[in-house]
């Protein structure tokens, strides 16, 4: 199946998705692939179908949704040779669940899907999602757990609970370069917005 007909089908499972996790989404783990993979020596033929395919399992089931996504992309792509290179991607990209990719496509996909929800771009999927769950924003003085359970109670402990800890986490010195700035992007908005919240400014 060639990569114009996996656009078309990813596009219509990420249109069933919340708006953080819609087509925009996959748009740009793509082209954080293809930039990262081009610069880190990685398979772009791996690389770009798993990137395409990473999160079409969510509107069936969220919670498991990189197993879902791997089983239909090993549907999809039944008689490409690599289906299991692209599978494997898949199934580790997830924050989450805290695996350590094997393949530098793998590391790749979840560099990628990582930097999606730094900077700027992290800021406005985060408060998206907070909205789409129907979550506050803030409570002030409850504090955020240490370690990040897949389910943020308020859309400031998502920060600190996931968003900050991210760029630590990457794999590649590509990505790593990426995510300096949009973790210092991040940190800038979180003191206006405590400033803000407090009426000091």
């Amino acid at each position: 199946m060639d990569l114009e007909k996996i656009k078309q089908i990813s596009k219509e499972y990420m249109e069933k998705n919340d708006g953080a996790h819609g087509w925009d989404h996959v748009q740009r783990v793509y082209n954080l692939c293809v930039r990262i993979g081009e610069k880190e020596g990685a398979d772009l033929d791996v690389l770009e179908r798993a990137a395409l395919l990473h999160d079409v399992g969510i509107s069936e089931d969220r919670k498991n949704h990189e197993k879902i996504s791997a089983r239909i992309a090993r549907d999809l792509l039944k008689d490409y040779e690599k289906v299991d290179e692209v599978a494997y991607c898949i199934e580790c990209h997830r924050f989450s669940k805290d695996i350590e990719p094997e393949t530098i496509e793998a590391m790749i996909l979840q560099d990628a899907d990582r930097l999606d929800v730094l900077g700027a771009m992290g800021i406005m999927r985060t408060m998206v999602f907070t909205g789409h769950m129907d979550r506050p924003v803030h409570i002030p003085g409850k504090s955020p757990r240490e370690k990040y359970n897949g389910k943020s109670e308020t859309a400031i402990h998502h920060f600190y609970e996931k968003l900050l800890k991210v760029k630590d986490t990457l794999n590649t010195e590509t990505a790593r370069e990426m995510a300096s700035k949009r973790h210092e992007y991040m940190e800038g908005f979180l003191d206006e917005f405590f400033a803000e919240w407090d009426g000091e400014r």
